[in-house]
């Protein structure tokens, strides 16, 4: 009797050893309608690597990472005093305009992301975005801080939960022909935007074609 005991006191032991350090697997809603942040995603998810540019930003074309603008070093402690959770919302509509017939070409089913405003990324506008320099790759902790959506077929789109605080609104636009180039290319298009407690704010996403 005891030897039975024994053997089912093991066996039990064994299967909570292998199934109790088994972490549940997480999948991500990626409903248009639904948020998440960057430590529920990876880094793959999104693009901060400044190979998608406009003419007028690819001043600097070397390849490789020694020829790209360094970044500052990762200020962990602006980071780890951001909110995470919040009740505010932003909104709006990403399309490109074509400056010779006023056209809008919608960024249909394309990601969007906020970056949370901070040195480090207010580099990255600064130098990147406005200067037209291509950075190096971003720090991996950066994406722990970024809140994704995705635009509908109308170029719409909406965050839900976002914490007080000002962010860059990030998205792409494809556009080939309609906006007068000879291929497809991705405009990226950045703006400000802040929100405060649970605010409703619109803001559509826009630039100019060149």
């Amino acid at each position: 009797m005891f030897k039975i005991v024994t053997i089912i006191l093991m066996s039990f032991m064994t299967m909570s050893l292998f199934t109790g350090c088994v972490q549940p697997d997480i999948h991500i809603n990626k409903d248009k309608n639904k948020n998440f942040w960057g430590d529920l995603t990876n880094a793959d998810d999104v693009d901060m690597s400044d190979d998608n540019l406009t003419e007028s930003e690819m001043m600097i074309s070397e390849d490789g990472e020694e020829n790209k603008m360094e970044r500052i070093a990762f200020p962990e402690s602006e980071y780890y005093r951001l909110a995470r959770t919040g009740k505010g919302t932003v909104k709006g509509t990403i399309y490109v305009k074509d400056a010779y017939n006023d056209k809008r070409v919608l960024g249909a089913s394309t990601r969007l992301y906020l970056n949370p405003i901070t040195s480090y990324s207010e580099q990255w506008y600064q130098e990147s975005y406005l200067g037209g320099y291509q950075m190096q790759a971003a720090d991996p902790r950066l994406f722990n801080y970024l809140k994704f959506t995705a635009s509908d077929k109308n170029g719409k789109f909406a965050f839900y939960g976002v914490p007080s605080g000002s962010y860059y609104l990030i998205g792409t636009v494809k556009c080939g022909e309609e906006c007068g180039y000879d291929s497809m290319k991705n405009i990226r298009i950045a703006t400000k935007v802040s929100v405060r407690g649970n605010q409703i704010v619109e803001k559509d996403l826009t630039r100019m074609a060149e």
